[in-house]
């Protein structure tokens, strides 16, 4: 049984919409006048109370100001945009060294010479290109970070990256990760009292949260893909997890409750900040970059400083 609107409203101001029935999200949505979007996909379903994210609960109304400023400014978006594609792309070198049996030189070298391309992209446009290829190139050689064998590992195999809808488990795995941490970014920016819906590299469009899809970039391998890598290779999800309808892939509600649980567990995880030296989880360091982000758009901070692991 369901625990009602009003109870799951009380639910997800707590720990977001994991868990949250089907029939009481719409409920929520049709009495809040659409603050909470519902989305459906072949993962499942999602929800974002956009009432919360879009920190309309934030009183820092020169922080808004500021935001709306810098997203007119080019200069300001494309050294933004250059900043969170270059950790991305290093981000991702990182996990193929880390977890990779026997990366190939040629493609850790070619990530690294796209790096450097993204740090001197001349346009929003190139930059973007330079993106999509250093993806090719990554996807390319995800495969070579799953450690199934036999059987399994035919099933868990990734020849790349697909989506709307995935068409195999590692990509059902790798959009159901993208989209937690877009919802996680999308609150803890509206916190902080930044609009998650006005973006500088991603275009805005009407119900995108398209600065949390900024700041998703640098965090995509390092948190999404590694959860992913970690669920398969440590046997928190299995073949028999997924289901298929027509050419799309998506878990079923176990394989779903166990792979939201190694996400969790992700976001926990300590890890060392490169600006301040100390240890935090990840799920914290979401909102140190956010606030640090603030800081800059106040004109506290020079330049943003995108996060990176080593």
């Amino acid at each position: 049984m369901s625990p009602g609107p009003l109870r799951s409203a009380e639910l997800a101001a707590r720990r977001g919409w994991r868990g949250v029935a089907r029939e009481d999200a719409v409920a929520l949505g049709v009495h809040c006048d659409e603050r909470f979007r519902i989305l459906t996909s072949t993962d499942g379903f999602e929800c974002l109370n956009l009432g919360r994210a879009t920190g309309l609960e934030s009183r820092n109304v020169e922080l808004r100001v500021a935001q709306h400023r810098a997203a007119s400014d080019e200069a300001f978006c494309l050294s933004f945009a250059r900043g969170v594609v270059v950790s991305k792309i290093k981000n991702a070198r990182t996990m193929l060294r880390r977890n990779h049996a026997a990366p190939e030189v040629a493609v850790l070298s070619e990530l690294d010479q796209l790096a450097r391309k993204a740090a001197e992209a001349p346009s929003l446009p190139s930059l973007l290109g330079i993106e999509g290829t250093a993806a090719r190139v990554y996807f390319g050689a995800f495969a070579g970070m799953l450690k199934g064998a036999g059987e399994a590992r035919g099933e868990f195999d990734l020849e790349g990256r697909n989506r709307r809808p995935p068409r195999d488990p590692v990509n059902a795995l790798l959009s159901l990760a993208y989209a937690l941490l877009a919802k996680d970014l999308a609150t803890t920016l509206g916190t902080v009292g930044l609009d998650p819906l006005l973006g500088f590299y991603h275009q805005p469009r009407f119900g995108r949260p398209a600065l949390a899809l900024d700041l998703i970039e640098e965090f995509r391998p390092i948190v999404a893909d590694s959860v992913v890598v970690a669920a398969i290779n440590n046997g928190v999800v299995a073949p028999d997890d997924f289901q298929r309808f027509g050419g799309a892939v998506a878990l079923r509600p176990a394989g779903r409750k166990k792979f939201l649980q190694a996400y969790e567990r992700r976001m926990d995880q300590l890890v060392t900040h490169p600006v301040f030296g100390y240890r935090i989880s990840y799920r914290r360091v979401l909102e140190v970059q956010a606030r640090l982000l603030a800081r800059v758009l106040l004109g506290e901070v020079e330049a943003y400083p995108s996060f990176r692991t080593r």
